[in-house]
């Protein structure tokens, strides 16, 4: 009955969310009716792409209660390790691209070590991982952009019209099957199972006989990765890797995680609210700018939404227990 009482409560957000998203875009369009426009939509779906798969990996952390503030640096220095082993050997690009996902699982493993065997609380870990690896984005290429240029074809991996459809890029297929994997992990994987039940009680888990650190450190690890296929997606489309982007992807990855339906205590994600959330927060920042809104004032409105989907979620929560 539980399990039923779940499921309907994760239909009808689904169902709010979508709503929410008809509503934003109905709302700009009708400040702007070019808001609406092929071209339009396909920007917004690109700009998603990158900010969704952030999102998909950091909702398995938050899923076990953790946090990973590392991903948007973790991204950025997946593409300079690829790009610069790129530029200095003779590999091919495609082991390039596979060595810089390795390094964005490897700082996933080095997260979930420090969580578990170091017995750091996951705000603070993932917080000394974004300062590493910002700082070797930097110290890396010089502070210089690493360029793709010499790699046939690698812009295409992004912006490629996916089966030849005009304004459909690749990046785009790339992010639905990321979310159809991440989907299959949290529903039909037993790391999807074990995350739900250390989320939900840590300690019952343990000693039920599960290993939660072993687990634990899988979800960062997978996280990592979700990083490093978004650090793919962002370098090829720019055809580069540029050291100072990244920081600060991770407040909306997480903000469109929460919008989407995860709770921040554990316990309880929502892949595909996930996607949607994602949607919502890049719609959000396309509409505002069609309309000339300042950055800074963007930021303070995914700020206040980020804020309404916590209160909401801690009501839920309350309700829950109550």
């Amino acid at each position: 009955m539980k399990a039923n009482i779940l499921q309907k409560r994760s239909v009808r957000q689904k169902i709010i969310l979508l709503g929410a998203l008809l509503i934003i875009f109905l709302f700009f369009t009708l400040q702007n009716a070019s808001f609406a426009s092929y071209e339009n939509i396909m920007t917004i779906t690109l700009a998603t792409c990158i900010n969704g798969i952030l999102s998909l990996g950091v909702t398995f952390v938050i899923l076990t209660g953790g946090i990973d503030l590392s991903i948007g640096t973790v991204m950025t220095f997946s593409g300079i390790i690829s790009g610069i082993i790129f530029n200095k050997t003779n590999l091919p690009i495609g082991v390039c691209i596979i060595i810089g996902l390795l390094s964005g699982a490897f700082c996933g493993l080095i997260n979930g070590f420090a969580v578990t065997k170091m017995h750091l609380p996951p705000f603070i870990a993932t917080m000394c991982m974004m300062m590493i690896t910002k700082g070797l984005n930097l110290i890396i290429p010089g502070i210089k952009p690493v360029y793709f240029t010499e790699a046939k074809n690698y812009q295409k991996i992004a912006t490629g019209d996916f089966l030849g459809i005009p304004g459909f890029y690749n990046a785009i297929f790339i992010y639905f099957l990321c979310a159809c994997l991440a989907a299959f992990i949290y529903h039909r994987t037993i790391i999807g199972r074990y995350a739900k039940s250390i989320g939900s009680n840590e300690n019952a888990t343990r000693l039920s006989g599960v290993r939660t650190d072993r687990w634990k450190i899988a979800v960062y690890i997978i996280c990592g990765l979700f990083s490093a296929i978004a650090g793919l997606v962002m370098s090829s489309r720019l055809n580069s890797a540029q050291p100072q982007l990244g920081a600060g992807y991770e407040t909306e990855a997480i903000a469109a995680t929460v919008i989407g339906g995860t709770s921040m205590s554990g316990g309880l994600a929502s892949i595909w609210g996930s996607v949607i959330g994602a949607f919502i927060v890049s719609t959000l920042t396309n509409g505002l700018r069609s309309m000339a809104v300042a950055t800074e004032w963007q930021t303070v409105l995914i700020g206040i939404v980020l804020a309404l989907a916590l209160f909401i979620d801690q009501l839920q929560n309350k309700k829950a227990q109550g």
